[in-house]
């Protein structure tokens, strides 16, 4: 329940550059679906410790930051660093015809899931006119 069309995806890149702490595209990538009655967004996140990962839901935009560090120490001498390092930060503007309340978000193997289930519908009913 993304917004969908070329200006949403337009809108899409331009806030994952501004949101990018450098010059090259280093936000988070991601694939978004739905299942039957839940929505999920897969970001991928290798490196990241799960504990240092921030979500925050405003106005049904999703934010997803996480930094990835580099392994320091007094021995630590790189050859090759050649991993990007830093914050990354992703931006979703979601439908409103998802239930942010019941967001669950599990990370496994690099990747964050974050599971919305899509509001019920409200159910029609009659209405009875007082006399």
């Amino acid at each position: 329940m993304l917004l969908t069309g070329a200006t949403a995806r337009d809108l899409d890149r331009l806030t994952a550059r501004v949101f990018d702490s450098s010059s090259r595209n280093t936000g988070a990538r991601l694939d978004a679906y739905r299942i039957d009655d839940t929505f999920h967004i897969d970001i991928d996140l290798p490196g990241v410790d799960p504990a240092g990962i921030d979500i925050t839901v405003d106005r049904k935009v999703l934010t997803v930051r996480a930094e990835r560090k580099r392994v320091e120490g007094e021995n630590v001498k790189y050859v090759v660093a050649e991993r990007p390092v830093g914050t990354v930060s992703r931006q979703v503007f979601l439908s409103e015809t998802l239930d942010t309340d019941r967001l669950e978000a599990k990370h496994e193997n690099g990747v964050l899931t974050l599971s919305i289930p899509v509001k019920e519908k409200a159910a029609p009913r009659k209405i009875e006119i007082a006399a």
